[in-house]
């Protein structure tokens, strides 16, 4: 054999090529892409917007260089509550994809808003969880808030109507406290600095039990000076507890998470940092009461005292001795008559379980069953006779019906007659006779006397004719 040119066993061997269709290149390009990239936010303008039927929403999102290809499904795109169209510039959250089915790159969106909002809430979020992540919003480090403050701070603007609203309040709740009011801005770019200079001096003087931050309600751009994150940690360092009251009660802001207490409204915060005083009017009412109630036991436990006193001293007095052996006297006759009464109720009972027996066995009962099965057997003996009777009728009536079927007399009733020589000898066989012998033949009703003339022999008797016309009709052809 020739030499080969390569030599097998010198020779690596090619390593096994691993070819994917289609589809598997595209499920592990969407499986990167959903992994690696996971969720994000986008900014920009819809464009190619299409609704089909099915309530899905097909889009692009586009900036000044640049496009991608969304998808929003129905079950989230019916939560969307503004317009949407061509045009519109949003916010979009979703997940980085891809459609297998075309190999096309794009993000499936689950949450969409208007982007000037939108940009601001976008702040807030990333704002409160960088705050939540440093721990400002834990709740081991919040502070109680007095019982009753001895002087209220309060932040605010003083010309708005939360302002107004938190002294009507406390005016009513408790008008006894004192207010002290730190003027701030509260919308605008100032407000921030402003606040935080507040809640400085605050905590610095600590003229204030307690501080409210409050504003009105407004839109987010509104309580924006609240959602700033050098307010949150000015809130964070003081040492004050600190209500926040901002907007409504559906307004969160950031001073809500940080603050030792949140309240929905200023009138709500000012409710929070002050008891009701006519509470505090029944709470000293019924320490009032409580008060009494002790003195009133004391009493009670020193009569009680007293009346033991008094008892021990009767007790070594001959006239309680006395007393006791009349009492044990009337406690033995008592028990004589509870033993007499019960030996008693026993012998009744002896009694009337011996007559229960005694009725038991009593042969008064074994006969009260058999007249019983009498009266039964008396009422049924008649029943019984008659259809005995009935059964021995139907019997004797068949057997007559039988015994006229084969009586000679129903023979003769046919037609038949008995042919007899002398009167005695029955004739069976006509060659028997001779002409000129006297025969009687009896017929059903009454006899015929008659003289033989003629005697034809050579005929059959009637039952061998039968015989031998059944063997010729069964005899094979």
């Amino acid at each position: 054999m020739a030499d080969s040119w390569f030599d097998d066993e010198a020779t690596p061997a090619a390593p096994a090529r691993e070819v994917l269709s289609i589809s598997q290149l595209n499920a592990q390009a969407r499986m990167l892409l959903e992994r690696g990239l996971g969720t994000v936010w986008l900014e920009g303008e819809i464009s190619n917007l299409a609704r089909p039927a099915s309530g899905h929403w097909y889009f692009s999102l586009k900036d000044e260089v640049a496009q991608v290809r969304c998808a929003m499904f129905r079950s989230r795109s019916q939560l969307v509550r503004f317009p949407v169209k061509d045009g519109a510039r949003v916010l979009a959250r979703g997940r980085v994809s891809l459609y297998e089915a075309r190999g096309e790159f794009q993000v499936v969106v689950d949450h969409l808003e208007e982007a000037g909002e939108g940009a601001l809430r976008r702040r807030f979020e990333e704002l409160k969880k960088k705050l939540l992540a440093e721990g400002l919003f834990d709740a081991g480090r919040k502070q109680a808030l007095p019982t009753l403050p001895r002087r209220i701070g309060v932040i605010t603007s003083p010309t708005g109507a939360a302002l107004r609203d938190i002294l009507h309040i406390l005016r009513r709740r408790f008008p006894a406290i004192p207010v002290l009011i730190y003027p701030v801005a509260v919308q605008g770019e100032a407000a921030p600095r402003e606040i935080v200079q507040a809640l400085q001096l605050a905590d610095a003087r600590r003229d204030c039990d307690v501080l409210i931050v409050a504003r009105g309600g407004g839109s987010l751009e509104d309580l924006m000076a609240f959602n700033d994150e050098a307010v949150a940690r000015a809130i964070f360092a003081c040492g004050l507890p600190i209500i926040s009251g901002v907007g409504h009660e559906t307004d969160v802001t950031i001073t809500d998470f940080v603050a030792d207490e949140r309240a929905p409204t200023p009138s709500g915060a000012a409710e929070r940092c002050v008891p009701d005083s006519a509470e505090y009017l029944r709470a000293l009412g019924a320490l009032e009461r409580n008060l009494a109630q002790a003195m009133q036991r004391k009493l009670n436990a020193l009569r009680l005292i007293v009346r033991q006193w008094e008892r021990s001293l009767n007790q070594l007095s001959p006239r309680a001795r006395l007393q006791q052996h009349a009492q044990r006297l009337d406690e033995l006759e008592q028990r004589l008559q509870r033993a007499v009464h019960s030996r008693l109720d026993r012998a009744r009972v002896r009694l009337a379980n011996a007559e229960r027996l005694l009725a038991h066995s009593s042969p008064a009962r074994r006969l009260q069953p058999l007249r019983q099965r009498l009266d039964v057997a008396q009422r049924r003996l008649p029943v019984a006779m008659q259809r005995r009777l009935q059964a021995s009728r139907d019997r004797l009536e068949q057997a007559m019906r039988t015994l006229n079927a084969v009586s000679p007399l129903a023979t003769l009733d046919r037609g038949y007659a008995i042919v007899t020589v002398g009167g005695a000898h029955v004739v069976t066989d006509a060659s028997t006779l001779a002409p000129g012998t006297q025969i009687e033949a009896r017929v059903a009703r009454g006899s015929v006397q008659a003289t033989v003339t003629g005697v034809n022999a050579s005929l059959e008797p009637a039952a061998a004719s039968a015989r031998k016309t059944a063997k010729k009709r069964t005899k094979p052809q």
